[in-house]
């Protein structure tokens, strides 16, 4: 069955369609998406972006050119799991974890809950785009290179805004603790 029979089928509400049109695209989504979250996330999380991927499609049919599917089901893989990452982004808990920065001497002061709040103080007092950087790299465990790319900053840019930021946390929490 061609793509631009099976987009014909989606459209009249052929789930079948939609079953074949995952059996050859599937693992080409799973891939599109797990290369933006996959280090990040669990297994689960990616099979649940490329779920909603097709479920666009299924919803969106008529969108989709048959000439350019596997490119529209990419496009859509990108958005969808870049929304999933950027959504753990924004709920991070940070008040009831312990963000895993190395940072010498002032390591161990990040322990106890008054020390976890005077560290999102001084992450909240960052900088956009610095807070997000420094998040997406020591809290998400995403790459220089990953920040880089998505935000079209070099990986340099990014190193540097990374470097200002642990100086500013280590300022702030030096500030506070007199250490």
């Amino acid at each position: 069955m061609t793509d631009a029979h099976a987009l014909r089928e989606l459209r009249r509400g052929d789930a079948d369609a939609l079953a074949r049109l995952f059996d050859k695209y599937g693992a080409y989504v799973t891939t599109v998406v797990y290369n933006v979250i996959g280090a990040q996330m669990a297994y689960e999380d990616v099979e649940e972006v490329t779920s909603d991927v097709f479920v666009a499609l299924w919803q969106n049919a008529d969108k989709a050119e048959a000439a350019k599917l596997k490119a529209y089901l990419g496009s859509i893989a990108r958005n969808k799991a870049k929304n999933k990452r950027r959504q753990r982004l924004d709920a991070l808990p940070l008040e009831e974890d312990i963000l895993a920065v190395d940072l010498g001497s002032l390591e161990e002061k990040v322990i106890d809950s008054e020390e976890r709040r005077a560290v999102r103080r001084a992450l909240d007092a960052m900088p956009q785009p610095d807070r997000n950087i420094f998040l997406r790299h020591y809290y998400g465990l995403q790459t220089v290179q990953a920040i880089a790319t998505e935000t079209r900053m070099t990986a340099s840019a990014v190193k540097q805004r990374l470097a200002r930021g642990r100086e500013k946390l280590r300022a702030a929490l030096e500030k506070e603790f007199g250490r």
